[in-house]
């Protein structure tokens, strides 16, 4: 009888070796002075604060913001088109877009991957976009997990998971409850679909249609793998830019990133009980690829309105007097806004005009 290997279970150890040996400069290029080396060991290492002078945050009183998220059945466009790199981007946006919400500035980052088989060119993509979106996002990819699982997964699926970690002083922290009457209601442009409603978008694309990755979008000017994977707009940086500037005054009262849920419910989240956010729906540019979906599927707009962003990836609710700096400084950092809305007494909820 024939000795068990656990290469004959469908896990090659001197693959995964290879697998794990690209993955370190793709992490080493995201380290801030605040990571600590630990080569070789089972955890990462993060300094809350700098020792170095010029750069030392002198924390009061530090809250850790923590978050976790996937990519969702969007990977399932990836592994058509096999093209990997911009799901890794996803990944990173789905999980710092949301502690920004709080005001909070990315730490570190953690990825999960989990394969089919040992795959270290399709892994190092993967990790490529992951380490691609930490830089942009100013966070550190400290540390990951790649488990392979063949009887879990189909030869060639993988799915996503990301942690991210932040920080932010008590003071500072936002979560909607200084939102008050008469405060407006900005939207900061998404790059697209984003990471939400692929299960609804692969239904419409896929089966109703019957198109395929490679078929040309002639209104798009691209191929349907292209407009389905553009990667997730991140919105940390100029965030980051924006409260620093008003550390003191505070202007920014409520920030909502707008996923699964759309805008309506998204905003609502953060909405205190005593007002509501009056938002018109013709104030911002709704991207063609909603409309090229919305289309191919004869989607109602409240089906639309209530699973996609349809162009607007955040929302920030700020004082009036400076909603225009505001704007003027999402458009140095290369964002669209618009003035998308108004907060008057109400009831927490968040309706259309």
């Amino acid at each position: 009888m024939a000795k068990a290997t656990y290469k004959d279970a469908g896990v090659d150890l001197e693959v995964y070796a290879e697998s794990m040996s690209r993955l370190p400069k793709l992490m080493q290029r995201t380290f801030s002075p605040r990571v600590m080396r630990l080569d070789g060991g089972f955890a990462g290492l993060f300094k809350l604060d700098f020792h170095n002078g010029l750069f030392k945050r002198s924390y009061d009183n530090p809250v850790l913001v923590s978050g976790t998220d996937g990519v969702g059945t969007k990977l399932k466009v990836a592994q058509m088109t096999d093209r990997h790199d911009s799901v890794g981007i996803d990944l990173v946006a789905m999980c710092v877009n949301d502690i920004i919400c709080c005001g909070a500035e990315p730490l570190f980052f953690l990825d999960y991957i989990a394969m089919s088989h040992d795959d270290p060119e399709r892994l190092e993509q993967v990790v490529q976009g992951v380490s691609d979106g930490c830089v942009d996002a100013d966070c550190a990819l400290l540390a990951g997990e790649t488990a392979i699982m063949p009887d879990l997964y189909q030869h060639g699926e993988y799915d996503l998971a990301g942690f991210c970690v932040g920080v932010v002083e008590q003071d500072d922290l936002i979560d909607g409850s200084t939102i008050v009457n008469e405060d407006v209601v900005i939207g900061v442009e998404s790059s697209g679909v984003h990471s939400n409603g692929f299960s609804l978008v692969r239904k419409v694309v896929f089966e109703m249609a019957g198109l395929s990755t490679d078929d040309t979008i002639e209104e798009l000017g691209c191929t349907v793998g292209e407009a389905l994977l553009t990667p997730t707009k991140i919105y940390a940086r100029a965030l980051q830019k924006i409260l620093s500037y008003y550390k003191v005054k505070k202007v920014v009262h409520g920030i909502a990133h707008i996923t699964g849920g759309g805008l309506q419910e998204n905003l609502e989240r953060i909405m205190p009980k005593n007002v509501t956010a009056v938002i018109d729906r013709q104030a911002w540019d709704v991207l063609p690829v909603f409309d090229w979906i919305q289309k191919l599927g004869e989607i109602e707009d409240d089906e639309m309105d209530r699973v996609f962003n349809r162009g607007c990836g955040l929302t920030l609710v700020v004082s009036p007097f400076y909603a225009e700096n505001i704007q003027r400084m999402l458009k140095s950092a290369g964002l669209k806004s618009w003035v998308i809305g108004n907060v008057v007494d109400g009831d927490g909820s968040v309706r259309w005009a």
